[in-house]
């Protein structure tokens, strides 16, 4: 099988098994305990910390290990906006965009619903770009948070977050950005980014499921989700997951060094791929930016055909990927990623997304690109009025 779904998630890096395995044998001490097997988890558990502390250009004190990208991302929405509101009553709206991750979307109309927050929503253009012009116009003296997502899940898209958040921080606006995409692909220096806050996922990279990590700027004040213990400076109670952020740590500093070259390389093969696609499958439509988008994602609409029909023939022709957010698996309604890029539900509901690991190669795109063009051939066939 070759494997082109990783936007979904990723396999295990053997360093990140290795790296993690003292803590789930040997070394399983609760970091909050007051002896030898504890202090060795606090010890683990606070070079693990360090480790993506210096890839992101950070403190320390300033990563919270989560669960996940989702619980980062609800973290930073809910816990950013309740606790500016708590010091002013008179922050009670957030800015996200139209092609938000539903942790981001979600969280947002948990604040309206529950709180009484008014939720900005961005459009963005036909290749998935927020306009700087439309956030200048929408942050206002009651917004309590910006989120723009770094680079879009579904078609790869990257935003100009450099810029969004030097218009945010003008008007004195806290801004977050979901990297759980972005991370391993794209810079994370949250200081060259200027970023409040900043979500990663561990699986994203080649760590285990269940690990995750909220960069909060300095003081900035966030309301905890989950209380308790006070672990994690107050702002994730619970005993933490040693191995995991360990796992994440390691994999992390892993794919950051490999980024230079991997970066480079993937990005040409995907170019190719595209182009490929492009010149054998007839009506296939590009979605996301044709270039500003990151080295590991290639989406396409199949006009014709069903996506999920698509898959399916794609899997017996030895080819895995998705049909857009493996959150979304299962929903009948088309994209609202593709939707809100202007693409008429009919044909959001034709859409396949490749996404590519840092190993992957030139023949396995070659033979991929291949199979789409005999699955989606083989799909618009069966579809097609038979005579008589």
């Amino acid at each position: 099988m070759i494997f082109l779904d990783a936007a979904a998630t990723t396999p295990v890096r053997r360093e990140a098994l290795e790296a993690m395995w003292p803590y789930l044998s040997g070394e399983f001490g609760n970091p909050s305990s007051h002896h030898s097997l504890g202090e060795a988890a606090a010890d683990a558990l606070a070079e693990a910390r360090s480790g993506v502390a210096k890839v992101l250009n950070c403190r320390a004190g300033e990563v919270t290990f989560t669960s996940g990208g989702t619980e980062a991302d609800n973290l930073a929405l809910k816990g950013i906006a309740l606790a500016r509101q708590a010091s002013d009553p008179s922050l009670n709206r957030v800015v996200i965009s139209a092609i938000e991750h539903p942790a981001v979307e979600e969280s947002a109309r948990y604040l309206e619903r529950v709180h009484g927050f008014a939720v900005d929503v961005l459009a963005v253009d036909g290749e998935g770009l927020v306009s700087i012009d439309d956030l200048r116009a929408t942050i206002r003296p009651e917004t309590a948070l910006v989120s723009i997502m770094y680079a879009n899940n579904e078609i790869g898209t990257i935003q100009p977050i450099a810029a969004l958040v030097k218009l945010s921080r003008e008007h004195g606006v806290p801004f977050h950005t979901d990297a759980v995409q972005a991370a391993g692909w794209l810079p994370l220096d949250v200081k060259a980014l200027g970023v409040d806050a900043l979500s990663m996922s561990g699986h994203k990279l080649g760590a285990p499921k269940g690990s995750g990590v909220l960069f909060t700027k300095g003081r900035l004040r966030v309301e905890p989700l989950v209380h308790g213990g006070g672990q994690e400076r107050s702002r994730r109670s619970g005993t933490e997951n040693v191995a995991g952020a360990v796992a994440l740590s390691t994999a992390l500093r892993l794919s950051h060094a490999e980024q230079p070259e991997q970066a480079p390389r993937v990005s040409a093969l995907r170019n190719q791929f595209i182009d490929q696609i492009l010149a054998t499958v007839p009506d296939a439509v590009l979605t996301g930016h044709r270039s500003q988008r990151l080295p590991s994602v290639a989406s396409f609409c199949f006009p014709g055909t069903s996506g999920e029909s698509v898959l399916l023939e794609l899997e017996r022709l030895g080819v895995l990927c998705s049909s857009g957010s493996a959150c979304a698996a299962g929903s009948d309604a088309p994209s609202p990623v593709l939707v809100a890029l202007g693409i008429a539900p009919e044909t959001a509901q034709t859409a396949v997304r490749f996404s590519f690991t840092s190993t992957v190669t030139d023949a396995e795109l070659e033979q991929a690109a291949v199979a789409v063009e005999t699955a989606v051939g083989r799909v618009r066939n069966l579809a097609a009025p038979q005579p008589g």
